[in-house]
């Protein structure tokens, strides 16, 4: 029992510890009077220009933050989250990212849903790329999380380049968390991931078990149609004669 309880104490720390460095840090809001409209949060926010130029925001943004985000923009249908970054390596002078959401109201499900369709990058206040999103959308009750995503095709959540200037980013986002609308006591609501709940390889593990069991009914079915002679030769009697017909 000591030794049961000692692993059950180590487990809690464990527990402790890894939860206390996921919230290292605080997500980024952004406020509208005394009410937070926008909610944000990555573990790793980084950004590479031409293939070669790595831009960390990642602590510009939540550790010390040195991020303007007076351009965002709040509303029941529309939000627009814009972080700009004064001078974020050498060579550029400034970058902004933009994160625009909508929240619109489906009959099929009969109820709203905010989505995450487009991340557009501004640079120097001149170059514009724009991403179509994949993948990035949740009841409007909720908050969107993702391990991965970016520009990377192994991504769940894609960043798509919508443009030729597109073409020179890559983006790569971890554990993102974002809020938009319905934000209660400044606090992100319920995730909803974008893991869906059949995963590659359940879908691999269905489709094996249903090829398997196609081969053991298969097998069951012609064992079944197996039969049996009705007559025997009697070595010490005469050679039995079976007509054609039969």
């Amino acid at each position: 029992s000591r030794r049961t309880d000692a692993v059950a104490e180590l487990r809690r720390q464990l527990m402790a510890a890894e939860e206390e460095d996921s919230l290292s840090y605080s997500p980024l809001n952004v406020t509208t009077g005394n009410e937070t409209c926008i909610l944000f949060y990555a573990s790793n926010f980084s950004l590479k220009a031409n293939s070669s130029v790595l831009i960390d925001l990642t602590n510009a943004t939540f550790l010390t933050p040195n991020v303007d985000t007076s351009a965002s923009e709040c509303s029941d249908s529309n939000t627009t989250l814009s972080l700009k970054y004064t001078k974020p390596v050498n060579g550029i002078s400034s970058v902004e990212i933009r994160f625009l959401m909508t929240n619109k109201f489906y009959e099929g499900s009969a109820r709203k849903w905010s989505t995450l369709y487009s991340v557009e990058i501004v640079q120097d206040g001149e170059k514009f790329a724009k991403f179509n999103v994949s993948s990035i959308s949740t009841p409007a009750e909720y908050s969107f999380h993702c391990q991965l995503v970016g520009t990377s095709n192994l991504y769940p959540a894609r960043l798509v380049p919508s443009n030729n200037e597109a073409k020179n980013w890559d983006v790569f986002i971890s554990e993102l968390q974002i809020q938009g609308f319905n934000i209660i006591n400044n606090q992100f609501s319920y995730a909803s991931d974008c893991t869906g709940f059949f995963t590659p390889g359940i879908w691999m593990g269905l489709v094996t078990s249903i090829i398997l069991l196609w081969i053991l009914t298969y097998g069951i079915h012609m064992i079944m149609q197996l039969t049996t002679n009705s007559r025997f030769d009697d070595p010490k009697g005469p050679a039995l004669s079976v007509p054609q017909t039969e």
